[in-house]
């Protein structure tokens, strides 16, 4: 049977099966032809040209190889420099991009065995920089072109010229600004004591003015005015200077037993929290399971401290006695009204009374009801800081 026409049907059918890719096992690189099935790759094998190009390759094994190798390299790294320039990209999508022109050259003719060898090889090299993720191998291309390079080193030249310009700028100002100093002297405020001459004279205060334009002012009628309207403003500005220091120390007085609060409330807050909490004469529930269901979730009151984070309790329902650390014990919150003792923070070692639970934030309000600090409602404390009093 004769070969089919070239525009016949079967011919048409034939080239259109022909495009694309096919499968790799029925690909030979050493002919560069691909072939449809299993029996057209039999027939290839068996065929005089290709007995011909393995009698080439058998001669000189390591140069096809090299060839091929060499080929496979250019190719890959030329489609990922153009294509993706210096991005980092995993390497199967520049893989299959690769491959998708019919053709390439097949990674079975090369040296390497796998894409995962090739991309290790290509870090190895320098070529690229590879770093491996759970989603797989990721590749960035290293551009050493000397083009690049040059057009790398003109930006930072510009950038580092930029800087110059700016540093020359901020110092032709700063050359311009001393220079209009020069010469000046600056006008520096001077307190004085002031004294009020007699308690019955009223003393006014100019809120609408500050010290400079007063000072500025002053300056302009002792130029104006003379001598003796001077001496007049300031006789007057220290009569207002010695009320106001008057009235500030009467408000000291009176605030003396204040400051001493506030001085202590400070002090308080300053305290470092600490990772011990435990106090006497409180009610602990037990959470630790190492003692049987017996005393699982049981309230007792702490009756000892040891050593800070070992306490002896006293079951509330057996009375029986236990020594447990407090990471098996954990705070009891009562009903709103109750009596609780602050247990770490500011407050620490303060009674209180319970006011209110916010649930949403795991805090509680409650109003000292000893100390300095009485009757002084405090906010958003923690669950872990408080606990019933026994």
């Amino acid at each position: 049977m004769g070969k089919s026409d070239f525009l016949s049907p079967k011919a048409i059918a034939n080239r259109i099966k022909s495009k694309g890719l096919q499968k790799l096992r029925w690909y030979c690189q050493m002919c560069q032809k691909q072939c449809r099935d299993e029996n057209g790759f039999k027939c290839h094998c068996m065929s005089e040209s290709h007995q011909r190009q393995l009698l080439l390759a058998s001669e000189n094994p390591q140069q096809f190889l090299n060839y091929f190798s060499e080929e496979f390299r250019n190719d890959f790294l030329e489609l990922l420099r153009r294509r993706f320039g210096t991005k980092r990209v995993h390497n199967n999508i520049v893989y299959n991009e690769y491959i998708s022109h019919r053709e390439h050259i097949h990674m079975n003719a090369t040296q390497w065995e796998t894409l995962t060898d090739f991309t290790k090889w290509l870090g190895r090299e320098g070529l690229c920089k590879v770093d491996e993720t759970p989603k797989g191998w990721y590749i960035q291309y290293i551009d050493r072109d000397p083009e690049t390079i040059r057009r790398q080193q003109e930006l930072e030249r510009k950038k580092k010229q930029d800087l110059d310009d700016e540093e020359k700028t901020a110092k032709f100002i700063e050359k311009q600004v001393r220079r209009g100093l020069e010469g000046k002297e600056l006008e520096v405020p001077v307190y004085t004591e002031l004294n009020r001459e007699s308690e019955e004279e009223k003393v006014a205060f100019n809120l609408n003015k500050g010290a400079t334009t007063s000072i500025a002012a002053s300056s302009k009628t002792s130029s104006v005015l003379g001598p003796n309207a001077l001496k007049t403003v300031e006789g007057a500005v220290k009569r207002k200077e010695s009320s106001h220091s008057s009235g500030q120390s009467k408000e000291k007085k009176k605030k003396s037993a204040l400051d001493e609060i506030m001085e202590l409330e400070e002090e308080k807050k300053r305290t470092a929290r600490t990772d011990y909490w435990l106090q006497p004469e409180i009610i602990v529930k037990i959470v630790t399971k190492k003692l049987g269901e017996k005393y699982h979730k049981k309230k007792a009151v702490v009756k000892e401290v040891i050593d800070k984070y070992t306490a002896v309790v006293k079951m509330i329902d057996s009375g029986d006695k236990l020594k447990l650390d407090q990471t098996h014990l954990e705070t009891v919150i009562p009903a709103p009204g109750k009596k609780v003792l602050v247990l770490n923070g500011g407050y620490r070692g303060n009674e209180g009374i319970l006011e209110s639970i916010n649930e949403k934030s795991f805090s509680a309000t409650i109003t000292i009801d000893s100390g300095p600090l009485k009757g002084r409602r405090v906010e958003g404390i923690l669950y872990e800081d408080i606990s019933k009093l026994a």
